[in-house]
């Protein structure tokens, strides 16, 4: 059985190695002051506090492992050394115009953990992630997305 890499840019790594030294240097230590308070209140049984603070334990522990995971199977892609910028691949910014509205827009393929549509990154596993890998400029992208097919033109990569 082989691991399941998991791509991500620097700026990605970096990110999801900040989230867990937070986790586990500044959460995971106030939820155990939580649950400590908690249970000095007394009855377990009605305490909202310590089923509040067990319930932020278990998803504080559930993330540091998802973390842990994916940090280890991490494969870092620099896209500033990547040679071959004539075609769409991960890391790149590719710029696009919708066929239908004219409207640009710019991405950044990036992998799953850091896709912010809003802030211009798309993962690459997403249905225009997925229809924009392998395109060159003046090449049509055709997109199944769940509102229905969309089109875009490739106009740059960089």
């Amino acid at each position: 059985m082989s691991i399941e890499r998991v791509p991500m840019t620097p700026g990605g790594h970096k990110k999801l190695q900040e989230e867990l030294h937070r986790l586990k240097t500044v959460e995971r230590p106030e939820v155990i002051r939580l649950i400590e308070y908690a249970r000095s209140l007394g009855d377990l049984s009605e305490n909202a506090e310590y089923e509040t603070a067990k319930n932020r334990q278990s998803f504080v522990e559930g993330r540091i492992q998802e973390l842990d995971s994916k940090l280890s199977r991490a494969e870092i892609i620099d896209p500033a050394k990547l040679k071959n910028k004539d075609r769409v691949t991960f890391g790149l910014y590719v710029k696009l115009e919708d066929l239908d509205t004219g409207e640009t827009v710019t991405y950044q393929l990036v992998g799953p953990d850091e896709s912010e549509p809003e802030n211009g990154m798309i993962s690459i596993t997403s249905p225009i992630g997925r229809a924009l890998i392998g395109k060159q400029v003046d090449e049509e992208a055709v997109v199944r997305a769940p509102g229905g097919i969309r089109e875009f033109l490739v106009l740059d990569i960089s």
